[in-house]
């Protein structure tokens, strides 16, 4: 059996409660109905627990909410959520409210997962201020509170620096819980997440480069991940086994040859090493049998427990989802 280096050597969380895997699968397209709800099924057939949306204003991509309720229309079993929602573009209320809403008419299926923004080039094209980051984590700070009370069916009163409500509430009030996820790699926007989310999302990513669509991906590396999982744990306090702890997959790479492959993964995200690939569970690189186990070690490592790729990788992972969803 493969040796994961940068991973399995490592004390495991043992202190953590261990949770079972679920998996996600994040859609970027297609236009059409036909094409989406067939993806929906799909996803579902194999295993699947839930399928998200991203929330980007760019060609290829479906608005967030419409593109989940067809899918929760389409579906039995299938989870969805957003994946996340930058909660720049609207009032952390109305999210709330959409994300009520869905939770209602999917029968319970919903998951909301809030974000901060990071893609300047957008703001740019709808002619938006973008922010620094403190700023724009200040604003997710105010909006996370209202939507973790407005979801927790209180009459909500606020009075912030970004948002002010006035002894609003939820209507439908959520019959079940609702899970709140925030998502990203900003040590701030992690912190909060641990004292507020349901959910803690990493991502791994850093700051746009220049061409505004890549990210330099400063929290790949295995020490760079224990760093931000060891901030989440302290910040948690005794909410920490309340949380789930989610990765959000960036490349799955079917080889049989996982050295030579993460060589080549490494050389097209500098300054990453090979070995850096080989223990990030942010790239997934090896055969199906090879990433179960990489999952594994990754889970008793970081406490990930929950992990979500690309459309483009639905087949592709399908193998790892069966041996390891739920267990």
């Amino acid at each position: 059996m493969a040796k994961f280096v940068a991973v399995a050597d490592h004390e495991p969380m043992s202190a953590v409660r261990t949770r079972p895997f679920r998996f996600g699968v994040s859609i970027l397209g297609p236009a059409d109905r036909e094409s989406l709800v067939g993806f929906a099924r799909r996803a579902e057939d194999l295993g699947y627990d839930i399928l998200t949306v991203p929330d980007h204003v760019a060609d290829g991509l479906l608005s967030p909410f419409t593109t989940l309720a067809t899918v929760a229309s389409a579906t039995d079993r299938l989870r969805i959520g957003t994946l996340v929602l930058n909660n720049d573009l609207r009032h952390p209320a109305l999210a709330a409210r959409e994300a009520a809403t869905l939770h209602a008419l999917s029968g319970g299926r919903m998951e909301l997962g809030l974000g901060a923004g990071h893609a300047a080039p957008e703001y740019a094209a709808l002619g938006l201020p973008f922010d620094e980051a403190t700023t724009r984590v200040d604003r997710l700070t105010e909006a996370a509170s209202v939507v973790r009370r407005l979801l927790g069916g209180e009459t909500v009163t606020f009075e912030g620096a970004h948002y002010a409500l006035t002894a609003h509430a939820l209507w439908p009030p959520p019959q079940s819980p609702l899970p709140l996820l925030i998502g990203g790699n900003n040590r701030r926007l992690l912190r909060l997440a641990a004292r507020e989310a349901d959910i803690v999302g990493f991502t791994g990513l850093g700051r746009t480069l220049e061409d505004g669509q890549r990210h330099e991906p400063s929290g790949f590396a295995p020490s760079a991940v224990d760093e931000r999982v060891a901030l989440v744990r302290a910040a948690a306090g005794d909410r920490l086994n309340d949380l789930e702890f989610h990765a959000l997959v960036q490349a799955v790479v079917i080889t049989d040859d996982r050295r030579a492959s993460a060589t080549t993964v490494a050389a097209t995200a500098p300054p990453l090493t090979a070995d850096d690939v080989l223990g990030s569970p942010f790239v997934l690189v090896g055969t199906p049998d090879e990433m179960t186990e990489e999952l594994r070690a990754y889970r008793a490592r970081f406490g990930m427990s929950y992990f979500t790729v690309f459309d483009r990788y639905l087949e592709d992972f399908a193998p790892v989802v069966r041996a390891l969803a739920g267990t």
